[in-house]
């Protein structure tokens, strides 16, 4: 059954706290899972989430760490020394560990890397530390089961015992030469059923996906989403395996991406909260709304040179809005596909044939939607038959020319390493509108003459 927080949890908590009655806060807390409980301390005071922290053992607490927003994690780093600290990350996998100590200051990073009291796995630590966080390094952890060519299948089995004391879940058994490069992966079937002196190199499976050590984050997600991987071997220049990432690090990759596009579609040019300060989001969100407001001159601008139009046919500016809207919708339409599509790699055929189908696709919606526009206008809005048709003339062709450009920019922007998502939001909104403001008027004024 899914955890709730409730308000009574979060006042006899408080309570508890406040009457220092640390061992029935233990209590209370003990069958929660971890990730409850970075949501309960989510919801409470800085003072009380600490101690709620120092009340909890080490293992529940460092898996705790990863589960906190990042605001009351840092308040909590801070109120612990590095000794402390390095006791949480002792209990952490190097990729986990990796991203706390990332977020710490240069100083603060060293004393607590100094603290660890397993070298190696500092080591792995440091080694992490030194690739960018979104590429393939930045997320990749040291903990993995690997056996060397050469060995038999009984000194196989000997080692992957020791190996996997390390690792929490074993996802594949990897097989390297001498050299540590990768040369593919083991069955464990086969190691089941396989004589104990067969050497490795006879059984293994040389077909394995694998990432350098330099790509991007996003560029995993998509292979191990394509190939349906739950691990995949990270390897540097040489080849050789130097890591491995996990599917619930691509997890949070996706939803990153995914939480960056919706932004960007929604005109939110940085990575932003709900609980961001007020100039954190204003500074987020006011550059696409000047665009918006600039754009609203131009439209303004444009209906200006129109105004003749007003006394002879004032009809035609209450089509304006739903224009201009149409123009908009369409072309968010359009474009969320193409960048759906993009970021699935799931876009096949070239530029001419993608705009040749929605050409097609909005000829068909374009025609409709003039056929009911002319039928509404005519018995709901009492407009005259001919006025009616041009207007659904202009609708036809602004939906065209939406969808056109809804699929078009897109494409372009992705080709020149520019975010498609940009295409989804008020960019293309605004441009659309005023395209549809200059059409419908220069069709009207074709047949109409003002």
């Amino acid at each position: 059954m899914e955890f709730k927080i409730s308000k009574e949890l979060l006042e006899k908590l408080e309570f508890l706290i406040q009457e220092n009655k640390e061992q029935e806060v233990l209590e209370l807390l003990q069958e929660v899972h971890f990730a409850d409980i970075a949501e309960v301390m989510g919801e409470m005071e800085s003072h009380e989430a600490i101690y709620i922290f120092n009340a909890l053992d080490s293992e529940k607490t460092a898996e705790i760490l990863l589960e906190l927003d990042e605001e009351v994690r840092v308040k909590i780093l801070r109120s612990l020394s590095a000794k402390e600290i390095a006791e949480e990350i002792d209990e952490l996998s190097t990729d986990d560990a990796a991203d706390i100590i990332a977020e710490l200051p240069q100083s603060r990073k060293e004393e607590v890397i100094s603290e660890l009291e397993d070298v190696e796995h500092a080591k792995d630590i440091v080694e992490l530390l030194r690739y960018d966080e979104d590429s393939a390094g930045g997320l990749m952890g040291k903990e993995l089961v690997k056996v060397n060519e050469n060995w038999n299948v009984l000194t196989c089995v000997k080692e992957m015992r020791a190996q996997a004391e390390n690792v929490t879940r074993v996802h594949s058994i990897y097989v390297v030469d001498d050299e540590n490069r990768l040369k593919g992966r083991l069955s464990l079937k086969d190691l089941l059923t396989t004589s104990t002196k067969t050497p490795i190199r006879d059984i293994y499976i040389p077909k394995v996906d694998s990432v350098k050590v330099d790509a991007e984050n996003v560029e995993v997600a998509r292979i191990m989403q394509k190939y349906d991987l739950e691990a995949i071997p990270v390897i540097d220049e040489l080849g050789r395996l130097v890591g491995r990432i996990t599917i619930d690090d691509i997890v949070d990759v996706i939803k990153e991406e995914a939480d960056k596009d919706y932004q960007l579609a929604a005109g939110i040019s940085q990575d932003v909260e709900a609980d961001d300060s007020i100039l954190e989001l204003t500074k987020a969100r006011l550059p696409w709304l000047v665009l918006a407001l600039f754009g609203g001159f131009i439209s303004v601008r444009v209906l200006g040179l129109y105004e003749p139009a007003m006394n002879i046919h004032p009809e035609l500016f209450f089509f304006t809005p739903l224009i201009a809207a149409m123009a908009g919708n369409v072309g968010v339409q359009s474009s969320a596909i193409i960048v759906q599509g993009l970021a699935n790699d799931a876009l096949s055929g070239s530029l001419f044939s993608r705009l040749l189908k929605e050409l097609s696709l909005s000829l068909l919606n374009g025609t409709i939607l003039a056929i009911l526009l002319i039928i509404g206008s005519y018995f709901l809005l009492n407009i005259d038959i001919k006025t009616g048709v041009i207007v659904s003339l202009a609708l036809l062709s602004v939906i065209i020319m939406a969808s056109l450009i809804g699929t078009f920019i897109p494409i372009v922007l992705d080709k020149y390493g520019i975010d498609p998502a940009l295409a989804t939001g008020p960019f293309i909104t605004t441009s659309n509108d005023i395209m549809g403001i200059i059409i419908f008027f220069s069709i009207a004024k074709a047949f109409l003459g003002f």
